[in-house]
């Protein structure tokens, strides 16, 4: 389960918001041994992983989870307020 803190991309240091998460899954299937024909093949079970695997969408890096939320940590983003004036 991901985790409600902010992330950072520690690759390319400019993503704080584009992110996938990856999983895993296995699938059991039986194969003909001469033709390689897939003969049996069961429905795909999901691996539990302690942490999630995150990928950055805007360079491709992959890192756990923690990774990017330290990332976060050392480089928070703060709220700055403004006040636009249109005239």
């Amino acid at each position: 389960m991901m985790q409600t803190k902010p992330y950072f991309c520690p690759n390319c240091r400019s993503n704080r918001v584009k992110f996938s998460m990856i999983s895993s899954a296995r699938q059991h299937f039986m194969k003909d041994a001469i033709t390689g024909e897939v003969k049996e093949q069961h429905e795909p079970e999901q691996i539990e992983q302690p942490e999630p695997d995150i990928q950055c969408n805007v360079c491709g890096f992959v890192g756990n989870e923690m990774r990017f939320i330290k990332q976060a940590e050392r480089e928070p983003r703060v709220m700055t307020e403004t006040s636009p004036k249109y005239t």
